[in-house]
């Protein structure tokens, strides 16, 4: 697939991702002087990690799946088109798609919950009592 800029390839696979079910984080940016030449998006359970907090004290415990779902794109130095050249698709964690809205890269404030809340910080407010009074307008949890 080609693309113009960057932004537009890094904007597909979010969107396929958002469709299918995961998050994904770029892993690896490779550069000449100032200019991006190629960059590895991967799902973000790639790597093999744990947390560093302990089991006991973590109430929602995690670890990195080594999850090998990424896009390889490059720029054609000629052309200047970025393409993806590698593709891979398998995941090692079952992807959901109807609760993939609830995944942080994907959650959105709308402009009049986002000014409330800059309101309420700048009056001191704490922000449990801004949370109730979300909980409050949308009529419960």
């Amino acid at each position: 697939m080609n693309f113009n800029t960057l932004e537009d390839a890094i904007k597909f696979y979010k969107d396929y991702s958002k469709v299918s079910g995961f998050s994904t984080r770029v892993w690896c940016t490779n550069k000449k002087g100032n200019k991006i030449k190629n960059q590895i998006i991967t799902c973000s359970r790639e790597g093999k990690w744990k947390s560093k907090i302990s089991l006991t004290e973590k109430t929602n415990p995690s670890a990195g799946l080594n999850c090998p779902a990424r896009i390889y794109i490059h720029v054609l130095k000629d052309v200047g088109v970025w393409i993806i050249s590698k593709v891979v698709l398998h995941y090692s964690h079952p992807c959901c798609p109807d609760q993939a809205q609830m995944l942080k890269q994907y959650s959105e404030l709308s402009m009049s919950v986002r000014r409330t809340i800059v309101n309420n910080e700048e009056a001191g407010t704490r922000p449990s009592k801004t949370f109730q009074s979300f909980v409050a307008a949308a009529g419960g949890h």
